[in-house]
């Protein structure tokens, strides 16, 4: 039979133990000097070497050569206490955990009397001392603290504060320490070659984990590997097999599903964590690790393979991809999950319902403490591309439904503005886009088609409007902050259209809004918001896109906006009535289905056209399905012509892109607020007959 690798290479010497120097050099000092204490308490985790070191302390002091700090392993003395050797009935082990009693204490110091028999001193080496009753302590303290000339105590134990203070106070005290991974794994690269056993890369990082520091644990561990070895050595995969470690395969699987927020990928590996049999709390330990390992490749990413020494290269490499995934808060904030996950898994009686929690609380996005906080930035930092913005990004288009005042004249006024029926395929494009005039876009072509829109300018940082649009919804929050007002009239009535890094362009659907925002430092709340959110201080502008500016004068749009195909037979809208003062709310030009046969004279009702009972409610808050009255068409010498009512009615018809109050409907009975040229307070106190004290929003 084969004996135990860590009885084979037990230390002989204070220069073959490993990993406790500072124990070590101080006793060889004292031994050097002279200055030998006749009572020791070595202290630390088990398999450390508290034993093995009073043996050699023992070996040292009965040396014939001795005391010295390096025995001579020829004598009589060191002979017997050398590996393997008999002993001598001079240095005496007594198990406390057998003989902590107080009649066995009173035994050892009858015999303590008697001097040695052929060596130097009589040392007793009491192992777990610990276990000494209290009374058995008593029955000892007065030998520990006066012993005859040639006795000497050395105390083992691994729960140092429950030995007696008098004592803990009568002796050197010592504390051993785990050996560190990377002394302990280079230690057992030694044995394997002297042992002539191979070794695939990751599997001592198995070993050195399964013993958790401990040399003998350890050294366990590794006979066991080898008995069941064949002639390949010691491979990764039985390795890990044996020792109930998740595969790296499984890790890297996961983290990667984690670092992408892939949720299919993650709860897949899951179930491969369940249907091969693994422990879930020893896989989340597993990754635990794993994180802490990306956490150093991310902080060094040049220095990691001195701080990750049984780490293999390619190994090292996947996980320099998959820090790269992460950033820096989410990465640490996943760790903080899957810690607090385990803590919360022990005890627990549905282990893979944990371990399913915990993958989804990695997913949710951060949402409060500083690591949240610390995520939610590098979600945003990555959604932004800081630096270079994805080319692929589109810029918001805008159709538009108002004609340009430079545009050639029409066929006809409706063709133009909604599309009627008879409109000519082959007249010229009804809207120029709005990007003809501020970026230098082309025209639209003869056949009605919108011009390619140009590839949106980048301001500094890399951001374009496109960046800006994705990141709105976090300005809007931080102008709620700032002045719910303002968010209130930002939020409802304004879109970004452009933004060239010096300037951003918002666009109101009225003069009459542009007018309000314009007042009341809103663009300072706005420009405010973005310093605070993006890190850049730009000028706000506002345009009305319905052609009116302030004063009612012609503004210009900068977004690019795009004209709609004319097609030879679009369905006609329902018609416009002499007595409809201001266009209601209807669907955006689009491919509708078939419109009823009545459509192109006006006669199929529509739920923006159902009169109502004026006495009871707003026509647009009831339907009658019954059709609206037919109304003469004006005549050729109205105030207005044809094409310039069209437009006016286009100009009034809302964005469908950016509508979103349900309830802006008019009937007839409503009163124009834009004609009468009150904004705000005034509107309110005169309508609703209220007295405003106090406004607190803006």
């Amino acid at each position: 039979m084969s004996v135990a690798l860590y009885r084979r290479y037990r230390p002989e010497t204070f220069a073959d133990v490993i990993g406790q120097e500072h124990v070590t050099e101080p006793l060889m000092q004292a031994l050097r000097t002279g200055r030998v204490n006749h009572a020791y308490l070595f202290s630390g985790p088990r398999g450390c070497g508290k034993t093995t070191s009073a043996r050699i302390l023992a070996r040292c002091l009965n040396c014939e050569q001795g005391p010295t700090p390096t025995p001579c392993g020829t004598c009589d003395s060191c002979v017997a206490l050398a590996r393997g050797g008999p002993g001598t009935v001079d240095v005496i082990e007594i198990d406390a955990a057998s003989h902590g009693g107080v009649d066995d204490a009173r035994d050892l110091r009858e015999r303590a009397s008697y001097g040695p028999a052929q060596s130097r001193y009589k040392i007793y080496i009491i192992d777990e001392a610990h276990m000494v009753t209290s009374a058995g302590f008593n029955a000892l303290l007065k030998i520990v603290e006066e012993p005859p000339e040639h006795v000497k105590f050395v105390f083992a134990t691994t729960e140092p504060e429950k030995v007696i203070g008098t004592i803990r106070s009568r002796t050197h005290h010592y504390p051993f320490r785990l050996v560190p991974p990377g002394q302990l794994t280079d230690y057992m690269e030694r044995l394997c070659a002297q042992e002539g056993v191979s070794v695939e890369p990751g599997v001592l990082s198995f070993v050195v984990r399964a013993g958790g520091g401990s040399v003998r644990d350890s050294l366990s561990v590794l006979d066991q590997l080898i008995a069941g070895s064949s002639d390949a050595g010691l491979t990764y995969e039985s390795a890990a097999a044996l020792l109930g470690f998740t595969d790296a395969e499984l890790l890297d699987a996961t983290v990667e599903a984690m670092g992408a927020g892939d949720a299919s990928g993650l709860f897949r590996a899951i179930d491969r964590v369940i249907e091969s049999g693994l422990d879930p709390r020893r896989f989340c330990e597993d990754l635990l690790e794993r994180l802490r390992d990306l956490i150093v490749v991310q902080a060094v990413p040049d220095g990691a393979a001195a701080v990750l020494r049984a780490v293999p290269a390619d190994q090292l490499e996947r996980m320099r991809a998959q820090a790269a995934a992460f950033g820096a808060g989410a990465l640490s904030r996943a760790a903080d999950v899957v810690f607090a996950g385990l803590s919360e898994m022990t005890g627990a009686t549905a282990p893979r319902l944990q371990l399913e929690l915990i993958a989804a609380r990695v997913l949710l996005p951060g949402a409060a403490g500083e690591g949240g906080y610390a995520a939610r930035l590098d979600r945003l930092e990555r959604r932004l591309d800081v630096g270079g913005v994805p080319t692929s990004a589109a810029p918001l288009t805008i159709e538009a439904p108002v004609a340009s005042r430079a545009t050639a004249p029409v066929a006809s006024a409706s063709s133009v503005a909604m599309g009627a029926p008879d409109a000519d395929a082959s007249a010229p494009a009804p809207v120029a886009s709005a990007g003809s005039v501020a970026m230098g876009a082309p025209d639209a072509d003869a056949s009605g088609g919108a011009a390619s829109a140009p590839s949106p300018s980048k301001g500094p940082g890399g951001l374009d409007a496109a960046a800006i649009r994705r990141a709105w919804p976090d300005v809007l929050a931080k102008i709620f902050e700032t002045s719910r007002g303002t968010w209130t009239f930002v939020s409802q009535n304004a879109q970004v259209l452009d933004y060239d890094g010096e300037r951003l362009v918002l666009g109101t659907a009225t003069g009459g809004l542009l007018n309000a925002f314009r007042s009341g430092g809103r663009t300072e709340h706005v420009r405010q918001a973005l310093i605070d959110v993006l890190g850049v201080d730009v000028r706000i502008e506002a345009v009305a896109m319905d052609g009116t500016g302030e004063g009612g004068a012609p503004a210009t749009r900068v977004a690019p906006i795009l004209a709609p195909t004319v097609t030879a037979e679009p369905p006609a809208p329902p018609a416009t009535t002499a007595s409809e003062p201001r266009r209601q709310p209807q669907t955006p030009p689009r491919p509708r289905p078939a419109a009823p046969a009545n459509a192109s004279n006006g006669e199929g009702p529509t739920w923006s056209r159902a009169p109502g009972d004026q006495g009871t409610a707003p026509s647009w808050a009831t339907a009658d399905p019954e059709p609206p009255p037919e109304e003469p068409e004006p005549p050729e010498d109205d105030e207005l012509t044809p094409l310039e009512r069209a437009r006016v009615e286009a100009a009034r018809t809302p964005d469908p892109e950016t509508h979103v109050a349900d309830d802006s409907a008019v009937s007839a009975d409503d009163e124009d607020i834009e004609a009468l040229g009150e904004v705000g307070i005034p509107v309110v106190e005169r309508i609703l007959g209220g007295t405003i004290i106090k406004d607190e929003l803006s």
